[in-house]
């Protein structure tokens, strides 16, 4: 699988004393490879984030086009793109977006049950996962007994659950000390080992340990890789 943006540029419209618009990413054309990890880092402020957010389906370009296997993701109808969000990416948000009147694996078996139900295999491979990121002990704990870092590890494997050919990870070690950061960055370059397209935005410096390839994105550009 491959995943491509054309020239996508990304502008957003507020009042200022000298212009309106701000151009958040500006004519970046970038690839992503199954199999490969990718990680994009840059100052806060630079475009990740909204780059990432166009390269997973969630943010639709101002210019430019964003092509999975050749088909333009923002010509597709909204159930097209919403059945490829849910069948090949996966995401893992910055913020914690967790269903809080849901158990910790029924968050994340969600994705799961919104296009169908999940069945005993499923369940036993989101246990694998909470196994993997140290947190099965918690599989019927509320997320509001969670910390910030077990909250993280569960949208992690939420973002796992439908084994994405695509993963977009948000500064996925943003709440995470030093151990379990490293946990969670192997992991990740385990997906990518499996098949996976895994791109990560991070402040990180030890993301690049794990990285196929690093690039640099400053004033909403690609700078160097």
């Amino acid at each position: 699988m491959l995943l491509e943006a054309r020239n996508v540029s990304k502008d957003f419209y507020r009042e200022t004393k000298n212009t309106n618009r701000f151009t958040a990413v500006n004519d970046i054309s970038i690839n992503v490879s199954a199999g490969e990890l990718c990680v994009l880092m840059g100052r806060s402020g630079s475009g990740k984030t909204t780059l990432l957010n166009i390269l997973s389906g969630l943010l639709k370009p101002t210019r430019g086009s964003v092509l999975l296997d050749g088909k333009d993701l923002y010509e597709l109808s909204d159930r097209e793109l919403s059945l490829i969000r849910n069948r090949s990416f996966g995401v893992i948000p910055q913020g914690q977006t967790a269903i809080q009147s849901l158990k910790v694996i029924e968050n994340i078996l969600l994705p799961l049950k919104l296009y169908g139900k999940a069945d005993d295999k499923d369940i036993s491979f989101a246990r694998e996962l909470l196994e993997r990121l140290d947190i099965a002990h918690l599989e019927t704990a509320a997320p509001a007994e969670l910390s910030g870092g077990e909250l993280r590890r569960m949208a992690i494997a939420r973002a796992l659950i439908g084994k994405p050919g695509f993963i977009f990870a948000d500064e996925p070690t943003g709440d995470l000390d030093d151990e379990n950061t490293a946990l969670v960055f192997s992991f990740l370059k385990e997906r990518a080992k499996a098949g996976s397209g895994v791109f990560i935005v991070s402040h990180e410096s030890d993301a690049k340990e794990y990285a196929d390839r690093v690039l640099i994105m400053q004033s909403g550009k690609i700078e160097r890789a």
